[in-house]
């Protein structure tokens, strides 16, 4: 697990109290009606509260069980948000159930999400396939394997595409680090990212980055990034990253899947690299402040503080913070001075999405359950 845990200062799900208190409780056939800021697909109730309290502003949820039958939207699980935190509709609706955000509630960091589900078919985000005889031996290779968030099993009995696709273990990938949706130039702010860190087993190491230089062609993903360490980072955590490109004037941080070869050319402004991956690597790039750097979005909440330093302390000391913006006294408009950002996003297993299909059988990884009691 050396590999994820590189972004571990990203990675806290912790409480974080919004002044309400902790609701737990979900309420079948309720729906909370209105006040979606979006949608994601999840297996059950249990899990799309887990996505609400990892998402940065989410107070409350509603999920369409997969025997609504006034919605066919099966497997949705609707965010929502409200300033006073509560949903102002509540109405019966058989098939759904809704419930509220745990981030005011004492919880693990990471759920352990051991339910399987029969029927169930987490459809796409494949990486690698292997045969296993059960569905306990897929999951056990998924929880093995680094790479594998969540998994799918085509049982004994599935027929759909031929019986030659039986007992094939499907491995996915998601992001298991936080990732910024956005970095801009921007005057008069600085970005960064919280300081927490963890003890690893893994030896620590540096990673080889080549300045100057454009590995072309070869693009799995394009993803922002503050910095070259970053994007390396990035690609240390992702499933098929085999080496990366990080283009500094557009923040663009470029993915590669090669196994077979690496043609490198001369590129200023431009800087590859290959990842790491049996080891940790040196996290000293997060304690990094990026002047003139803006991170939009993904606002938990913002406080006034007089400099970056204590906007950067304060996020490291919230456990639910992962990266912050800080508006300094220089900055045009005077509304926004001194305003501390802090931000987050979903780092959990989340589905692409999710459908009913007869004979598979879908769940998680087990690692973040280590000695608790699985299902």
């Amino acid at each position: 697990m050396g590999t994820h845990l590189i972004l571990v200062g990203l990675l806290s799900i912790c409480s974080l109290s919004f002044g309400q208190d902790c609701n737990q409780q979900l309420q079948e056939n309720v729906d909370f009606q209105g006040n979606d800021i979006t949608s994601l697909f999840s297996p059950d109730a249990e899990h799309c509260q887990q996505l609400c309290t990892q998402h940065p502003s989410c107070n409350f949820f509603t999920f369409v069980r997969p025997d609504g039958t006034n919605d066919e939207r099966h497997f949705f699980c609707f965010i929502k948000t409200a300033p006073n935190g509560q949903p102002s509709v509540q109405t019966p609706l058989q098939g759904v159930t809704s419930g509220f955000s745990l981030k005011s509630c004492s919880q693990d960091q990471e759920p352990c999400l051991s339910k399987v589900y029969q029927n169930v078919d987490f459809t796409g985000a494949d990486y690698r396939a292997l045969f296993t005889a059960d569905y306990e031996e897929c999951q056990r290779a998924c929880t093995q394997d680094p790479a594998c968030q969540f998994f799918t099993l085509l049982n004994e009995d599935f027929t759909a595409k031929g019986s030659r696709y039986r007992y094939k273990c499907h491995l996915k990938f998601s992001w298991p680090v936080s990732r910024i949706p956005v970095v801009e130039k921007k005057a008069g702010v600085t970005s960064g990212f919280s300081q927490i860190t963890q003890i690893s087993q893994q030896s620590v190491c540096q990673g080889k980055l080549f300045p100057n230089t454009d590995i072309p062609g070869n693009n799995n993903e394009v993803i922002p990034a503050v910095s070259a360490e970053h994007c390396q980072a990035l690609c240390s955590a992702h499933s098929v990253c085999s080496y990366f490109s990080f283009e500094s004037d557009k923040f663009n941080c470029n993915l590669k899947n090669n196994n077979e070869d690496m043609v490198t050319r001369g590129k200023n402004g431009v800087t590859s690299g290959l990842p790491a991956r049996f080891c940790q690597l040196d996290n000293a790039w997060v304690k990094v402040a990026h002047d003139n750097v803006d991170v939009p979005g993904s606002d938990i909440r913002f406080e006034l503080m007089d400099d970056a330093d204590t906007c950067q302390r304060t996020c490291t000391q919230d456990p639910y913070c992962q990266f912050y913006t800080y508006v300094n006294e220089n900055f045009d408009d005077p509304i926004y001075r001194r305003r501390c950002y802090l931000k987050r996003t979903i780092t959990m297993p989340a589905p692409p999405k999710v459908s009913k299909v007869a004979n598979v059988v879908s769940g998680f990884q087990l690692r973040n359950c280590n000695s608790k009691t699985t299902v």
